[in-house]
């Protein structure tokens, strides 16, 4: 089977990590898009947008998003214009994906995670190294997931939410849409919509414009 080319949006850290998990047998990655014309990559080329109008065939790994501008992802990606059959999920060898979990497109499941029974990662969701997912856990589309974040069993995770690495959240929760949980939190109750929460246990710092940090 011939490899698919491949390109990814934008160049960023998340990009950059995302290449250890893409197959090279399945895709070949020709580089990465970036709307800053300042990027420079000795090692990548960087594209125009003008690239996936160009190239039809061309299929994209879109990981935009960072604390300061997870609130920006849907619209990010959505501004690529593509249909879903663009984008790739691409999952680390090394993660770990349990019987009966859904992952949608768009997904990014890097190295050293755990996806147990029943999860469902919906679409446009990265989730970065050695973080664990429990069964029957949500996490909707959107959504960033820090490093060796531990989510238990029946939580629900909202849209374009962005949970900091180090991070553990206790059973049953439901963290709101748009919510940002800091760095190595404890989550021992729900978050809101729009809202930010860090300590242990986490308290809620600020809400309504907390997506804006």
């Amino acid at each position: 089977m011939s490899k698919r080319k491949l390109v990814i949006f934008p160049f960023n850290g998340n990009g950059v990590e995302a290449l250890d998990c893409i197959s090279p047998e399945l895709y070949d990655v020709i580089g990465f898009i970036d709307d800053d014309p300042e990027k420079r990559s000795s090692k990548f080329e960087i594209f125009q947008r003008t690239v996936i109008e160009e190239y039809e065939e061309l299929l994209v790994l879109a990981v935009p998003g960072s604390p300061s501008s997870f609130h920006e992802r849907a619209k990010n990606i959505h501004s690529l214009n593509l249909n879903a059959n663009r984008f790739i999920t691409a999952i680390h060898p090394r993660a770990s994906i349990g019987k009966n979990v859904t992952i949608g497109y768009n997904c990014l499941i890097m190295a050293g995670v755990v996806i147990t029974s029943n999860a469902i990662i919906q679409n446009h969701v990265c989730i970065l190294p050695n973080s664990v997912i429990h069964h029957d856990v949500k996490v909707k589309d959107y959504t960033l997931i820090g490093s060796n974040v531990v989510i238990a069993g029946g939580t629900s995770i909202g849209q374009n939410c962005y949970i900091g690495s180090g991070t553990n959240i206790i059973n049953g929760i439901h963290i709101g849409d748009k919510s940002l949980v800091g760095l190595g939190s404890n989550v021992i109750k729900d978050v809101a919509d729009n809202t930010t929460v860090a300590g242990n246990p986490a308290q809620l710092i600020n809400s309504s414009t907390a997506i804006n940090v």
